[in-house]
């Protein structure tokens, strides 16, 4: 072996606490969004569901490069965090930026998706209830598609980890402070370390086969509850 453990247990928990906030920020802000969307009287609707899936169409690359734009010290959003002492170019607060904003429209599309698709039946007998529109979503659509909740989380997560671009430009690739797991693949690769880089890869094809059989496990239990 002719690279130290740490230049890989390093990228794995960085990348690892990385999604851990990434996976906060998606039910937290994902769900909420994608029940927003799924209203059909709401105005300018394309547009919004244009923003989100924005980067599955655009290059990583260059949707890094408009938020280093606007999360930079002197960018139209990052100078109030800048005077606020919140950082996000170059830090930890860049690399969960970048994952949250990959895996973003692999949350929410899914999600608004099932829930447009929710009975409106059984909506409109929880209103005639008098049950309010909070207590409708969180307590009996969302319970009756957790399936679709957990499985749009799992491939958001797993979208996340594999994040190179935009993470490339709002991280910046500093080793041993903002190098993920797949910037690390790249560093090896770069460096010549071919041993390093296959070991990378091993991690990351154990973790996602960990992912999509917790995913096909999930959806075989559904099948019979």
């Amino acid at each position: 072996m002719d690279f130290e453990m740490v230049q890989v247990w390093h990228p794995l928990v960085l990348s690892l606490k990385t999604i851990g906030v990434v996976a906060l920020l998606l039910v937290f802000l994902g769900i909420p969004l994608s029940y927003y969307l799924s209203k059909e009287e709401l105005k300018y609707k394309w547009l919004l569901e244009t923003l989100v899936t924005l980067p599955l169409i655009f290059p990583p690359i260059a949707i890094g490069f408009l938020l280093l734009l606007l999360l930079g010290k002197y960018g139209w959003i990052g100078s109030y965090f800048n005077a606020m002492g919140i950082r996000f170019i170059f830090d930890f607060n860049g690399l969960v930026t970048a994952g949250f904003v990959a895996a973003l429209p692999l949350m929410v599309k899914p999600l608004q998706s099932a829930i447009e698709l929710f009975p409106k039946t059984i909506k409109e007998a929880a209103y005639m209830g008098g049950r309010s529109r909070f207590y409708t979503f969180v307590f009996i659509i969302l319970p009756c598609i957790k399936k679709s909740v957990v499985a749009a989380l799992l491939i958001a997560l797993a979208r996340a980890l594999g994040e190179v671009g935009i993470t490339l430009m709002l991280g910046g690739n500093l080793i041993g402070k903002t190098d993920t797991i797949s910037l690390a693949i790249y560093n090896a690769v770069f460096d010549g370390e071919y041993r390093l880089a296959l070991l990378l890869c091993a991690i990351l094809i154990v973790i996602s086969l960990a992912v999509f059989t917790a995913l096909h496990f999930f959806q075989k239990e559904e099948q019979f509850l």
